[in-house]
């Protein structure tokens, strides 16, 4: 077993996130070179995050969340609006990508706005679903 992979995915989508932040800061700075090198690094963290926690789960299956109640409830709403947003962001994530591989920046800037929001909450929620699950004292 695999026990030390929940907290390098959270260590990578923390990473992620960061670097998702900067990416804009840069960009919003009219700085190209550092939005695509923090945009490219986010792509890659996001990549190996995901193998990592492919590999967590194929070798150690599912980790029940171990609260009751109203603490349960939020876990679950937050578990559920993470997973769906994980999975739709795939292809915004290669559709904004490849436009700005083409130098379409009219369609990457389009795609972007809804990307970035998107790619960040799904980041961040990770790491809050990885506390939830591994250190939130529940008793």
């Amino acid at each position: 077993m695999i026990p030390f992979l929940p907290t390098v995915d959270a260590t990578l989508n923390a990473a992620s996130a960061l670097l998702l932040a900067a990416g804009f800061f840069f960009i919003r700075r009219r700085n190209v070179p550092a939005h695509r090198a923090c945009m490219l690094a986010a792509f890659a963290t996001s990549v190996l995050f995901l193998f990592c926690y492919l590999t967590y789960h194929y070798f150690h299956g599912v980790t029940r969340f171990p609260g009751h109640g109203a603490v349960r409830s939020f876990y679950l709403a937050l578990l559920g609006s993470h997973t769906v947003l994980a999975v739709v962001i795939v292809p915004l994530v290669l559709t904004t990508l490849y436009r700005a591989w083409r130098r379409r920046f009219d369609l990457h800037r389009h795609i972007a706005r809804w990307t970035l929001p998107i790619w960040l909450y799904v980041s961040v929620t990770g790491v809050v679903v990885y506390w939830m699950l591994y250190h939130l004292k529940t008793s």
